[in-house]
């Protein structure tokens, strides 16, 4: 970490990662379909990723979109993805598990963790933050006990409210909770317009962000007829990519604060 804090952004592409890294991003969290809010990623794109930019690229593990509460199958697919994902040299994974009571699964949890230390594949050490299911759990407190037990490195997390700035006043007692035995890395609606207040009023070291732009598409011939998303997709022809200047705007600000 250098000049005392960390931005980690949220990339779905390579562009995305690329730009980040250009504008000053410490770290990468990858994953696809981000209008879901994450999905584990394909190692086709984790593999390129990793060839065209240096800085650490944490996985996420998610299987499907919605609540945290997984299926035999989908643990499998878990099991599965975190084999592939240390063979394609990820710095570490983001992953979460909840009980049906709102609660951290630490039986899955763990299992999750010891399976990512057993493999014949694993060469070096990953890290390990709790994605923000943390967001859906039933006591905040708690919870973060819990996940300093089980060994995670960091959570990311909206303050279990809509956005960080609204759950500003739960991270800050889950900092001054924490007292440095795990980080707390705020994310969830981080722009250049709010990120002084969170940082400051949090107490936090690290930040998440998309620090995204829609991007209009390149192809000439366009069927406005055809969608292939669901209601709530993106128009068919507009990407949304990292911004560089955002990316570099959020990474000023917090060299200012920090």
């Amino acid at each position: 970490m250098s000049d005392g804090f960390l931005m980690e952004v949220c990339v779905d592409s390579v562009e995305s990662a690329i730009n980040a890294e250009r504008g000053g991003a410490g770290r990468i969290e990858l994953c696809c379909s981000l209008l879901e809010g994450g999905l584990t990623p394909s190692t086709g794109l984790l593999q390129v990723v990793k060839e065209s930019v240096r800085i650490p690229v944490y996985v996420m593990i998610r299987p499907r979109a919605g609540d945290f509460l997984y299926s035999d199958w989908e643990v499998e697919v878990m099991k599965r993805d975190i084999e592939q994902m240390k063979i394609h040299r990820a710095d570490g994974l983001v992953f979460g598990a909840l009980t049906e009571d709102g609660r951290i699964d630490t039986e899955l949890c763990m299992e999750l963790l010891g399976h990512s230390l057993k493999s014949p594949f694993l060469k070096n050490h990953l890290f390990w933050c709790f994605l923000s299911a943390f967001d859906m759990v039933h006591d905040p407190a708690v919870a973060l006990e819990a996940l300093i037990s089980l060994g995670f490195e960091r959570i990311l997390t909206s303050g279990c409210d809509c956005s960080a700035l609204e759950g500003l006043p739960v991270i800050k007692r889950l900092v001054e909770q924490a007292k440095d035995r795990i980080v707390i890395m705020p994310g969830g609606g981080i722009t250049e317009r709010n990120l002084q207040r969170i940082l400051e009023a949090s107490g936090s070291q690290e930040f998440h962000c998309s620090a995204r732009s829609s991007k209009d598409s390149t192809m000439k011939f366009r069927n406005s007829n055809v969608n292939m998303g669901g209601s709530l997709s993106i128009p068919e022809y507009a990407v949304k990519v990292a911004d560089v200047t955002k990316v570099r705007t959020l990474n000023a600000i917090a060299k200012n604060i920090l």
